[in-house]
């Protein structure tokens, strides 16, 4: 029965993916999401209002600059998460009960 509900689960998935698939304009069409004003925006401006030649990092540094941070503070996170579990030590009690001293 648990098979049954899990096969369920992820064919209604794979059908609201497909769906929202289906209904994606296709590539290369100007009326997509992707070409929007905010990339007209990056290129035209960047240099006047950022005062850097390099519009990657002008789009990485001053316009999407929390957006990048909050992305290095969860890498940050999951890289330190990572290294205390794999660097905790396993800490067995002294086997038999017997004391030297």
């Amino acid at each position: 029965m648990k098979q049954i509900l899990i096969f369920l689960a992820l064919g209604g998935m794979l059908a609201i993916m497909i769906s929202s698939f289906m209904q994606m304009p296709p590539m290369g069409n100007p009326d997509n999401p992707s070409y929007n004003e905010v990339a007209h925006h990056y290129l035209e401006r960047s240099l006047d209002e950022t005062q850097a030649p390099n519009v990657i990092a002008n789009i990485i540094t001053d316009y999407r600059a929390i957006d990048t941070l909050g992305e290095a503070t969860v890498l940050f996170t999951s890289i330190a998460a990572v290294l205390t579990v794999l660097s905790g030590k396993d800490k067995k009690p002294d086997g038999g009960g017997v004391h030297h001293g």
